[in-house]
């Protein structure tokens, strides 16, 4: 069995588990989190459900010298299934550093396939702050180029949370969640994790907003 590796967020924290999320202020915003939206991408409601689709988390923060984020997605599942790559989903990570909020100076693509002589699954990741030309390389590896340092692949679930509880405390309006209580625990997902020289993407005093979005190619998420 795969023993996964497991996300760690550590620095200043700049936005948490915040799935297809704009931080605009003022704007009607649209999220999304495990199996949403769940007529496409939760299991119980759909028995094809669009896992390569379906965005769990961003995370993004920085160190003294480093700005990172993660995009996770295709999970929960469970540590038997391997990592899901598809061809056909684009992932895209918005950075914005004008001041404005509203534009992406750098939208980071990024998608995943094979080698024509090889059914082994690479990743290709377009428009890096810093970088020349595309990073290339295999999954399940860490990546180095212009000091931007690429992995995709199998990690375990880093969110937290009391599922239980949460359905509890709908039903019963009695507030019912348990901090011992983790549905995510043990279950894996796939990730696109990029760390990028803080040099590279800061603007002055501009804060720096991150979102993310798939597309799956024929319709977008």
């Amino acid at each position: 069995m795969k023993i996964p590796t497991k996300l760690l967020a550590s620095g200043g924290l700049a936005a948490c588990a915040l799935g297809l999320a704009q931080l605009l202020p003022g704007l009607a915003l649209t999220a999304a989190d495990h199996l949403d939206p769940p007529l496409r991408t939760n299991p119980s409601l759909d028995n094809t459900p669009d896992r390569a689709a379906d965005i769990a988390d961003l995370y993004a923060w920085h160190t003294v010298d480093r700005f990172n984020v993660i995009v996770t997605f295709a999970g929960p599942q469970a540590t038997d299934e391997p990592a899901v790559y598809d061809p056909d989903v684009l992932y895209q990570i918005h950075l914005s550093n004008a001041g404005s909020r509203a534009s992406t100076e750098f939208p980071i693509r990024v998608r995943f396939g094979t080698g024509a002589m090889t059914d082994e699954f690479g990743i290709q990741v377009d428009n890096v702050p810093g970088v020349t030309g595309t990073i290339e390389g295999a999954v399940e590896t860490t990546i180095t180029q212009d000091g931007v340092m690429v992995q995709a692949g199998l990690f375990d679930d880093p969110f937290f949370f009391d599922s239980q509880g949460f359905m509890e405390t709908l039903n019963t309006g009695t507030l019912s969640f348990d901090s011992d209580r983790d549905f995510f625990a043990g279950q894996n997902l796939t990730a696109i994790v990029i760390s990028i020289p803080r040099d590279n993407i800061e603007n002055g005093d501009n804060l720096i907003d991150v979102w993310a979005e798939a597309s799956r190619f024929g319709g977008q998420m």
